[in-house]
């Protein structure tokens, strides 16, 4: 076993510890959360090595890095998501390999997202990103519809064709009522999420919680984590 793969399955162990032990806490079964792992900024060779020690779900969140790691890692078993700021200049390039947006908070998103699944032929899963930091009807910092905004998205991509309405998303605001106070943010989105599900009963997946949070995203109920730097340690600055 390589230096780099010891190392990234000694973090894999301690996060599926973290994981498992907060499964536990909330009275939850383990299998009942699903760890997405962020490799931003980070090379196809990880990626290969996450494939082999079991990992299955990835994510990415500048199409400018994944689209060539991506295409160099086209042989693995792995889904694909996209967790950044999407552009509508991205998304052909976007729709080529992502399995899941994460990222979907505007109409016009959801009309080229829908144009490219359409052109090839495929069924991309869609997630409305939900801003806790804005208002009813307003963006977030950093993307994100506000609460006000989410039937109506939802509304216009389980009628979009080639496009999937998988659930919710959310980022634990830095700003706003929610700011350091991450378990009542989560548990918000799912109260949100149970509000989706009563119009579109199989939109039940809830993304939720990072690395420093992921607890209490699992406390909350969240069925996805997405984490980062617990996995693959401090990232490089970029630029």
């Amino acid at each position: 076993m390589t230096d780099r793969k010891a190392q990234l399955a000694g973090n894999l162990a301690k996060v599926e510890e973290r994981i498992a032990a907060a499964c536990v806490a909330a009275g939850r079964k383990r299998e009942e959360v699903t760890l997405i792992v962020v490799t931003k900024t980070y090379p196809a060779d990880d990626v290969r090595i996450l494939s082999e020690l079991g990992v299955r779900h990835v994510a990415e969140n500048r199409d400018q890095d994944a689209a060539p790691k991506a295409a160099a890692c086209a042989d693995l078993l792995l889904s694909w998501h996209f967790v950044g700021q999407l552009q509508t200049n991205k998304v052909r390039s976007v729709v080529g390999y992502a399995d899941v947006v994460q990222s979907v908070d505007r109409a016009r998103l959801v009309t080229a997202l829908s144009k490219e699944a359409v052109r090839r032929e495929r069924e991309l899963g869609c997630l409305i990103q939900v801003a806790l930091d804005a208002e009813e009807t307003g963006r977030g910092e950093r993307g994100g519809v506000g609460t006000g905004g989410i039937e109506e998205l939802a509304g216009l991509v389980a009628g979009a064709p080639g496009l999937r309405l998988d659930g919710l998303m959310t980022v634990a605001p830095l700003t706003g009522p929610y700011a350091g106070r991450e378990l009542a943010a989560f548990e918000r989105l799912m109260d949100l999420s149970t509000d989706l599900r009563s119009a579109h009963p199989a939109a039940n997946m809830v993304s939720a919680g990072m690395s420093a949070d992921l607890e209490q995203a699992v406390a909350a109920g969240a069925t996805h984590v997405r984490v980062g730097t617990a996995v693959l340690g401090v990232r490089p600055r970029l630029g």
